[in-house]
């Protein structure tokens, strides 16, 4: 009775479902950079290990990632639906003519420069596009890239609509160089694209971004400029366009008119982010996985993969219309309120 007390040592509580629902959207942000790391790591040595067919895989399927996460920028996050973003595709691809292979620009710099003349062509182009609501931008979009396509191919300087080489834009350059730098200016291009949506979500321009697409005149009311939110997201999409364009081209060494702006790109990337989830970053990831294994086991049966691409499409948007990935409600990455700790609750007494 007299000696001293013993404390009593409870077995340490479990944690409640609250804290690992809190901890979960971590645990897997967590998982996300660990891979993006180990994908980039792999991708940047390819060429001493990859044949030169799979290194051209790589390139094409990082670069119809970017132009996927431009698209779904614009489209899944501002709500500008376009359909002429084949237009800032161009555009790159005309640069990489101009400044690479007539002005002597190094090729692999005239990829960022492409950005830059995407930027100002999007500065007027916007200006009278965002006259229009709805379904008129939409149509408005793909009449402007009908009307660049036919400026440029008039323009003989630039070889008129046969279209020309820009082979003398890597001359000079050794051929194994020349397709690792391509390999590593994709990458670049692919996961920066990720990675900016992602940062750019993560802001309060992202959340302004998602207010202004959800309700224009509510959003104004709150004070959010929404003139310049469409225009960031705007000039975003185009000059990432741009730039893959001109990335796209510096692979193919021949550019025309007909090709650079096909409206062949927006349907390829309108499939994968339909089909990943629009609205979503992992979407258009899923999204172009699923679209390079089904051209890989059916390009060759020729318009039955073009009938499969169309069932699928319509399939999806019929039974899942977040698509993929956006239907299961689970995500990797989320946007978060900036000023705000992940995992913390407030809690008002």
């Amino acid at each position: 009775m007299d000696g001293p007390t013993k404390s009593l040592a409870l077995p340490p509580a479990a944690p409640s479902l609250a804290s690992q629902a809190r901890g979960a959207p971590a645990l897997r942000g967590q998982v996300a950079i660990v891979a993006m790391t180990l994908v980039v790591l792999l991708g940047a040595s390819m060429p001493w290990w990859a044949g030169r067919d799979l290194q051209h895989l790589a390139v094409e399927f990082l670069y119809t990632l970017a132009l996927a996460q431009m698209w779904n920028l614009l489209v899944g996050y501002g709500g500008l639906v376009s359909i002429g973003q084949q237009a800032y595709v161009g555009i790159g691809a005309y640069a990489l003519v101009v400044l690479g292979a007539q002005l002597g620009v190094p090729a692999f710099w005239v990829v960022p420069l492409a950005g830059l003349v995407g930027l100002v062509v999007a500065l007027p182009l916007g200006a009278a596009l965002f006259r229009l609501r709805g379904a008129h931008f939409a149509v408005g979009t793909w009449v402007a890239a009908e009307v660049l396509r036919l400026l440029v191919a008039n323009q003989p300087s630039v070889g008129a609509g046969s279209g020309t080489s820009v082979t003398a834009a890597v001359r000079g350059m050794a051929p194994w160089f020349r397709q690792a730098a391509t390999l590593w200016v994709a990458l670049a291009l692919g996961v920066g694209a990720t990675l900016g949506v992602v940062l750019l979500l993560r802001s309060r321009w992202g959340l302004a971004l998602m207010a202004v697409r959800d309700s224009e005149p509510a959003s104004a009311s709150l004070g959010v400029p929404v003139g310049r939110v469409k225009w960031l997201v705007y000039l975003a999409s185009a000059a990432g366009c741009a730039m893959t364009g001109a990335l796209i081209y510096l692979s193919k060494l021949r550019v025309s008119p007909d090709d650079a702006f096909s409206i062949e790109w927006t349907t390829t990337v309108f499939f994968i982010v339909v089909i990943g989830g629009i609205g979503t970053i992992e979407g258009p990831i899923v999204g172009a996985v699923l679209f390079f294994v089904l051209r890989e086991l059916l390009s060759d049966l020729g318009s039955v993969y073009l009938i499969v691409l169309g069932a699928i499409a319509v399939t999806t948007m019929l039974v899942l219309p977040r698509g993929l990935w956006g239907s299961t409600g689970w995500r990797i990455i989320r946007p978060r309120a900036p000023g705000r700790r992940a995992g913390r609750s407030r809690s008002r007494s």
